[in-house]
């Protein structure tokens, strides 16, 4: 019998928490990149609220490993262990879901800074660097542009954080969904999960360990990490034996937070170990609490405390306008921070002011850029990519 012929008959089954998830990550990161400081001293409690947001990677680890889960889903559920359609269709479907809103995006922050260029051209003003610090700049060259036109930005340390410096993971994850169909599915279907995991991160780190750091800026041990959310989704559905055992009786819950607390400790700076041995261990984290989340839904048991937290209809909003929020956030906190600048604010009120008015400027751009720029172009899988089949 084939592998994949075991899938009993399925119902419908709404996994909201991805949503929620996503979304409180992309709020994460907004916070992250806002700058609260204008050469004053912060009052106390700002300078330990920033501390508490210096892992804005982690947030996009948890992107990552969500989007080889997510892709992940319907292989685990087909009868072959195919994507759905050809590779072609495939890739349509994510060109439709991630293009659009990244290239319109693009487009508003060379508007902006079209703008810029007009103003200091006829008028008397200047960009000023310090106040317009923040994660858009509108001074970039040619190459940047044409570096971020074919998603390639991100593999050159010179291009990475022009412009708008979060489109940097957008590249990273397109480049990732054309491996995932011709690289890691092959592995997966001949040699099983470990192989493709295992395999998936000596791509990775090959480059940073035998090139000399050749395209680090790329965080290339990405893959790894999206290899773990399909290992994830796998264990979550598979009806094989020894994978539906370890779902049923490993502490999945506890594995996450153990996870995420060695996460933590290895990425101190003072131990010296290199970035990807706590995003890979966060990888790990986000891995379990996916396989614990969807096995409480599907078992229909009463929801946990944090299981209702990513359920919250708020943060399922959140996650639908997320990829809007994370494309789009940072010209607005800029302009924000310019304008706040010239009140000559005291330290604590200018970040108080920035945190507040960038957030929610931030919010109220991405809802109106999401109906806009996002929405008309999600295609009917991608409107249920978080509907999943139980027994």
């Amino acid at each position: 019998m084939n592998k994949f012929e075991n899938k009993p008959v399925l119902n419908r089954i709404h996994l909201q928490y991805l949503d929620g998830l996503r979304g409180l990550a992309a709020l994460y990161v907004v916070l992250v990149h806002i700058e609260p400081e204008i050469g004053l001293k912060l009052p106390l409690f700002w300078f330990w609220f920033q501390k508490i947001l210096r892992y804005g990677a982690f947030a996009v680890v948890i992107f990552i490993v969500l989007s080889g889960y997510v892709l992940m889903l319907p292989v685990s559920r087909s009868h072959d262990g195919h994507i759905n359609g050809s590779i072609g269709d495939y890739l349509k479907r994510r060109s439709r879901r991630i293009l659009p809103p990244y290239y319109a995006a693009l487009a508003l922050s060379l508007l902006v800074s079209l703008g810029v260029f007009i103003l200091e051209r006829f008028t008397s003003f200047q960009w000023n660097e310090i106040a317009g610090k923040g994660a858009f700049s509108p001074k970039f060259s040619l190459i940047d542009v044409i570096s971020h036109l074919l998603l390639l930005h991100n593999l050159s340390p010179e291009t990475l954080m022009t412009i708008n410096s979060p489109m940097w993971s957008v590249a990273t994850e397109w480049q990732i969904y054309f491996i995932f169909p011709l690289l890691l599915l092959p592995l997966w279907r001949r040699f099983g999960l470990l192989a493709v995991t295992v395999v998936s991160f000596i791509i990775g780190l090959l480059p940073v360990y035998l090139l000399n750091g050749f395209l680090e800026s790329a965080s290339p041990w990405f893959l790894g990490i999206f290899a773990l959310g399909m290992v994830a989704s796998e264990i979550g559905f598979s009806q094989k034996s020894q994978l539906v055992a370890m779902r049923d009786h490993f502490p999945w819950a506890i594995l996450s937070i153990l996870f995420t607390l060695i996460a933590f400790i290895t990425e101190w700076r003072t131990l010296g170990l290199h970035i990807w041995i706590g995003q890979s261990f966060l990888g790990l984290a986000g891995g379990c609490l996916f396989i614990y989340c969807t096995k409480f839904v599907m078992d229909t048991k009463k929801i946990s405390w944090f299981l209702n937290l990513f359920e919250h209809p708020l943060a399922v909003i959140l996650g639908k306008i997320s990829y809007s929020l994370y494309l789009t956030h940072g010209v607005v906190q800029v302009l924000i921070r310019y304008c706040l600048f010239n009140f000559q604010l005291s330290a604590g009120l200018f970040a108080t002011a920035s945190y507040i008015l960038g957030t929610i400027a931030s919010l109220a751009f991405a809802y109106v850029f999401y109906i806009y720029f996002e929405r008309p172009f999600i295609s009917a899988f991608g409107k249920n990519y978080h509907k999943i089949s139980s027994t």
